[in-house]
């Protein structure tokens, strides 16, 4: 499917689908950078819609799950991006063995939402792993950005209202301030969905709170924002 008139085409994996918060922190991650890793990068949607807004960034996808990592390649190529790019298989907790520190200036993840047991478990053992950090705790994921990243490095996530005290927590605890923070609500008046944070490695301490991101107008019609980056105008 192209993910917007024109643009990109992409192919979801079952156990990794298309979500709005993939693309949403797309957006919310892009700008300076020239080396980018995808921390458990699924089909591939981070990746290929920042390399398509930031052309001089070489983006490294890394995927537990083979099946996943052959749609990200696939995807990849069809949109002539596999000389920017490259998908590798291998754990998040075990970064150390597969890159040199300080390898990339961008890391982004959009990582489970949940610790294991807040919930009801999906009974396919890949949905699972995407919901609740059965495979990697989020002091793990945060451990292995702060080893990826150079001082200065930007680790970019979204992530749940409820648990922006958790992550700042362990963002701090790895050696990365968080600087900038966007609430996401689906119209004005209700609370949070989700939050967008980018902390860097060793910064110093001061954080950003940007406009709230709407998806729909007091209406019901899609805000100028989400439609800009869905390029729907």
């Amino acid at each position: 499917m192209e993910l917007w008139s024109g643009g990109p085409v992409f192919r979801q994996a079952a156990q990794a689908p298309l979500g709005t918060d993939s693309v949403l922190l797309a957006d919310f991650a892009a700008g300076k950078g020239t080396r980018g890793i995808d921390l458990g990068c699924g089909s591939g949607i981070l990746s290929l819609l920042l390399l398509t807004s930031m052309p001089r960034l070489h983006m490294t996808g890394l995927e537990l799950r083979e099946e996943a990592a052959a749609v990200a390649r696939e995807n990849l190529a069809a949109n002539g991006l596999a000389e920017r790019a490259e998908v590798l298989t291998g754990d998040i907790r075990r970064v150390r063995e597969l890159f040199h520190p300080g390898s990339f200036d961008l890391c982004a993840a959009n990582p489970p939402y949940f610790s294991v047991g807040s919930g009801e478990r999906a009974p396919d053992p890949a949905r699972a792993s995407a919901r609740e950090e059965s495979e990697c705790t989020l002091e793990e994921l945060c451990a292995a950005a702060a080893y990826l990243l150079p001082t200065g490095g930007r680790f970019c996530l979204v992530y749940r209202p409820e648990r922006l005290s958790a992550l700042f927590c362990a963002m701090s605890a790895a050696g990365l301030e968080p600087k900038r923070l966007r609430l996401c609500c689906h119209h004005p008046g209700a609370a949070p969905n989700l939050v967008f944070a980018e902390g860097r490695r060793g910064g110093r301490p001061g954080l950003t709170i940007e406009p709230i991101l709407y998806l729909t107008d007091s209406d019901g019609q899609e805000t100028a924002e989400i439609r800009r980056i869905y390029h729907r105008d």
